[in-house]
């Protein structure tokens, strides 16, 4: 692989212009492409096998039209002091809102009058408006928001406090600034790690370009391919972060072989074939990290990993020739006359040793104390996820300035917490003989249940083949016995349809989560096991040894038990929550861990082999495997650690979002890379293998011949290129291409 990716690199160096036309013609045309399609709404949203996805099939089978899926809000109003919404001016005032939003927007299905539905509090201080929608919340128009928006404030000037909750108002968080932030910082940390303007710019530069083509190509497709708004934000946090990162490989590579006297052709394409290789490599971790989230068979979350790996492969490819390509247009001033004394006295025989040689010698002399330091500080940090309770968030979550939190608490203080999360039971009597009958013993049931504050009557379809009721809890919707009431009601069910055939199924906005949560802690382990399973294989190709992939695999896994004990420390316990601008404690995201380990996993594997692969590279080349590990630190710690840097910018910065899901995103990957990069491969690994000395190479001979020899560290290439310390025109056979 290394002589292949060698000659690719010469050839994108000499034929630059042609390289970057086609790439720039790329970008004109996946900006085309999005500037032609359609706006995207969102992907559709399904849980397949679960029962609260079924239950939703069954509605729209059952009660066609009846948008069961559809948008929800609710219009909250609270009469003023001692006053009741039920006096003759409110009433007209909240009649008359009913009447406009009926007339707001032909996305509604339909408006419920309070009076009429009942919706109207005990003491008479509280009533709602429920208005049903008939397409999703992130298919609504902004016309039909505004129309929802204008209606609560024309109640204001009545002097009732009127509040606004549901889904209806759910909008994709803004995007720009935060990206905008980490680009930033990472101009500022390139440019301190080359001392060069255009040395810095070029990771950037051809990082966007990626990003571009990337995310174009999604918006272009998202229609099409059903992919929905949310995808393009995975796409472009990743593929800024490892389009930077690998950019950053290629480039800093360059400049050693320039620093060692080789021409400039020669250079890019020693640069692609060593750094190139662990650039192939880590992508490749990270592909996989991505399309494993297909083992969780959510079509949403399949979708979002796959569009996100196409970009990481976009970046990949970038690497090895856009990169190669610029450093021919940018001549010898990728290296600042600072940045060439810089190497001069670094390659000198009595050249002062840099922070990565004294640090891992450091390590080297007290192996056993840095990695001791290393687990049990990591493993303190990680003593919160045993705590760790994960659900979805709902508007009880939101910040309390929001007016759907307010909304929230209005109808909890009005009509109870468990309001705020109904439960639709959904009963198919095709089985049973006597339809009614049997609906009405499920009534009967679900009221036997405790922690159940409310049953309605049943409501039949049509054909009078199903039926519905809504089961009020008495709890929170995200609180243990509201999920137990969920579980009781099921097991009731089962009952029920043993008896009379009939089946009974529970759905809605809270089931749903439940069931959501349930599928993404079931999946948690296969898709570890899958992940970290086939890069271990894949490290152990690259590496050509068991310890080398165990010792990864390992380190990884305690890193991200320590991000996730943070995340509960913070985001669950309230640790330093006014510190992050977290205003609601409450469970973790259901998705955040799954996602967590996917993004981490990914990042950590391009940090592990660049690192590593300079030290294996060392290694074959005769050096022992303490000066190896000198040497991997020497070369490559400064390069690991500006890219780390940057990744924790740009992840920190969704932090100031107001969103409490993009927030906790944010901080838990920029925590994870944090004690990934400075924790476990700073330390943990250059200490173990310290310890493990040449068994950390082993291979056992019936296994070595069985695996692929992809010439990770450029062994093959070096023996082709007869290879010499500063060859300027070396490789001449393989230059003729």
């Amino acid at each position: 692989m290394a002589t292949f990716l060698y000659k690719l690199g010469r050839i994108a160096f000499r034929r630059r212009r042609y390289v970057a036309l086609i790439w720039v013609a790329l970008l004109a045309l996946a900006g085309f492409g999005a500037a032609s399609a359609s706006t995207a709404t969102s992907s559709s949203f399904s849980i397949p096998g679960t029962e609260a996805q079924r239950a939703f099939d069954l509605l729209d089978e059952r009660f066609p039209g009846g948008s069961a899926d559809g948008a929800t809000a609710r219009v909250v109003f609270k009469a003023p002091g001692e006053e009741k919404v039920t006096s003759a001016a409110n009433k007209a005032e909240i009649r008359e809102i009913v009447g406009d939003l009926k007339s707001g927007s032909d996305q509604i299905a339909s408006v419920a009058d309070p009076f009429a539905a009942k919706a109207v509090s005990q003491d008479g201080s509280t009533a709602y408006i429920s208005v049903s929608y008939k397409v999703s919340s992130m298919e609504l128009t902004d016309g039909t928001r505004e129309a929802l928006e204008d209606a609560g404030e024309a109640a204001q000037g009545s002097g009732m406090t009127v509040e606004i909750g549901g889904d209806a108002l759910q909008v994709m968080p803004e995007t720009g600034a935060t990206e905008i932030i980490g680009v930033a910082v990472a101009a500022v940390v390139l440019v301190i790690t080359f001392g060069s303007l255009i040395a810095a710019g070029l990771p950037l530069l051809t990082a966007l370009i990626g990003v571009g083509i990337g995310v174009s190509t999604i918006t272009a497709l998202a229609n099409v391919l059903d992919l929905g708004s949310t995808t393009s934000t995975l796409a472009m946090m990743i593929g800024l972060a490892v389009g930077i990162d690998y950019a950053l490989f290629i480039v800093s590579r360059y400049r050693a072989e320039l620093a060692e006297g080789r021409e400039r052709e020669e250079a890019a394409g020693r640069a692609v074939g060593t750094a190139g290789s662990a650039v192939v490599f880590a992508g490749l971790t990270v592909v996989i990290a991505l399309v494993g989230l297909a083992v969780v068979n959510i079509p949403m979350l399949s979708k979002m990993g796959f569009a996100a790996a196409g970009t990481v492969v976009i970046a990949v490819l970038i690497a090895l020739t856009l990169v190669p390509a610029m450093l021919g247009f940018a001549g010898k001033r990728v290296m600042g006359r600072k940045a060439r004394k810089a190497a001069e006295a670094e390659n000198a025989p009595d050249a002062k040793p840099n922070m990565g040689t004294r640090w891992a010698r450091f390590v080297l002399r007290k192996p056993v104390w840095v990695l001791l330091a290393g687990v049990i500080g990591l493993g303190a940090i990680a003593v919160p996820a045993a705590s760790l309770e994960m659900g979805l968030p709902d508007d009880g979550s939101q910040p309390r300035s929001t007016t759907q939190r307010q909304a929230y608490d209005l109808l909890s203080d009005g009509f109870g917490p468990g309001f705020n999360g109904p439960l639709l039971v959904v009963v198919d009597t095709k089985g049973s003989e006597d339809g009614r009958a049997a609906v009405d013993r499920v009534s009967q049931e679900v009221e036997g249940i405790g922690h159940v504050a409310a049953v309605t009557p049943a409501a039949f379809n049509k054909a009078g083949d199903a039926a519905t009721i809504t089961v009020i809890p008495e709890d929170r919707p995200s609180s243990v016995e509201t999920e137990d009431v969920v579980h009781s009601i099921r097991e009731a069910g089962a009952d029920v349809k043993g008896d009379t055939g009939a089946e009974v199924l529970v759905t809605g906005a809270t089931a749903m989560n439940i069931d959501f949560s349930e599928k993404m802690n079931n999946a948690l382990l296969p898709y570890l096991a899958l992940v970290v399973g086939l890069a271990f294989l894949l490290l152990m190709v690259v590496f050509r040894s068991l310890l080398v992939p165990l010792k990864a695999a390992l380190g990884f896994l305690l890193s991200v038990v320590a991000a996730l004990g943070a995340v509960v420390a913070v985001f669950q316990w309230g640790w330093l929550a006014s510190l992050f601008g977290v205003e609601q404690t409450g469970p973790i995201m259901s998705m955040m861990p799954i996602f967590m380990i996917g993004v981490v996993f990914g990042l950590a594997m391009d940090y592990e082999v660049f690192l590593v692969t300079r030290m294996r590279e060392a290694y074959v080349h005769g050096e022992t495997p303490g000066q190896a590990i000198v040497t991997g630190f020497r070369h490559g710690a400064r390069v690991v650690t500006a890219a780390a840097v940057i990744m924790m910018a740009v992840f920190a910065g969704f932090i100031g979002s107001s969103e409490s899901m993009v927030k906790m995103i944010g901080f838990s990957l920029a925590i994870a890379v944090f004690f990934d990069a400075f924790v476990v491969r700073m330390a943990i690994v250059p200490a173990v293998l310290a310890l493990l000395g040449r068994r950390a190479w082993w291979l056992p001979r019936r296994l070595d011949g069985v695996l692929p020899n992809v010439d990770v560290e450029g062994e093959g290439l070096r023996k082709e290129l007869s290879d010499g310390p500063a060859d300027g025109g070396g490789g001449r056979e393989l230059a003729r291409v």
